[in-house]
Order: structure tokens, then C-alpha cells, then sequence
């Protein structure tokens, strides 16, 4: 038998994959799935299985690439919404939201530290002159 929304939004418990796909963390259900299996989310701290029923109250720790974040669990609800709907599901702990301020703030750096983007591709002229530079830089003959 299936539970409803409604009854799950009472107090229930929800796999915990099944939250992360309804809170709009990853994209499918079988994403969250591989992402709990493979340690790249944490609830309370420890490791768990995909199948582990999440309670509100629950902290959940989630790893997406260079992405992390850490979030207390306030309501449950097996149905995806829109996102605005999806993130009255957890509230991000202050420390989260710091960290991740901090990285952004950190990479925006980074990126106007390597000065500004090629302009596209090269032209004929450019071009020419790339394929003379590796040529000597090989040792070959300059045409």
C-alpha cells in the first residue's frame, strides 16, 4: 500500500532517496540512489543506504562534486514540486551556507585571477602561426 503526501507530511518516514529526488538535490531518482550508495551522502553523520527512512529532524550532508551541503530536514513529502515547494522541505544550517559562500566567493577569484577568456577560435592567420610554433618546437623545417 502506498502512503499519500499527506500522511508522509504528518510525521511518517520516507526513504531517504526518495526525499533527496522530492527536495530537487539530484535530478532522478536513480541519481540519489548511486549517490547514497556511493558515501556522497551522510544523515546524522554516518553512512548510509539509499533505503535508510529519513525523519524530520534528521541532518543530512550532501556531496555533489565541488558542491557540499548540510541541511536539516523539516517536513517530508514523496511527490517532486517545483523548487520554491522543494526547499520549504529542509532549512541549510548557518555553518552550510558560510562554507559555501566562502567557495563561491573563493572560485569568482580564481576566475578573474586567470584574466579574461579566449576570444573563440582562431582565424587563417592565427592558425598558421600556431602550426609554425609546434613545427619549430619539434624540430622541424619552418615553411
Amino acid at each position: 500500500m502506498r502512503k499519500s503526501s499527506a500522511a508522509v507530511a504528518d510525521g511518517g518516514s520516507l526513504r531517504l532517496d526518495k526525499w533527496l529526488w522530492a527536495a530537487r538535490f539530484f535530478k532522478t531518482r536513480a541519481l540519489a540512489t548511486e549517490a547514497v550508495a556511493g558515501g556522497k551522502v551522510h544523515v546524522n553523520g554516518e553512512r548510509c543506504k539509499p533505503a535508510r527512512k529519513l525523519h524530520p529532524g534528521d541532518r543530512v550532508r550532501v556531496h555533489k562534486g565541488s558542491w557540499s551541503m548540510e541541511v536539516d530536514v523539516v517536513a517530508l513529502d514523496d511527490r517532486r514540486r517545483p523548487a520554491p515547494e522543494a526547499e520549504q522541505l529542509y532549512a541549510e544550517t548557518p555553518q552550510s551556507r558560510e562554507w559555501r559562500e566562502q567557495e563561491a566567493d573563493r572560485r569568482r577569484a580564481e576566475r578573474a585571477a586567470q584574466g579574461p577568456a579566449p576570444a573563440g577560435r582562431p582565424d587563417k592567420r592565427q592558425r598558421r602561426k600556431i602550426r609554425r610554433f609546434v613545427r619549430q618546437d619539434q624540430g622541424g623545417t619552418d615553411e
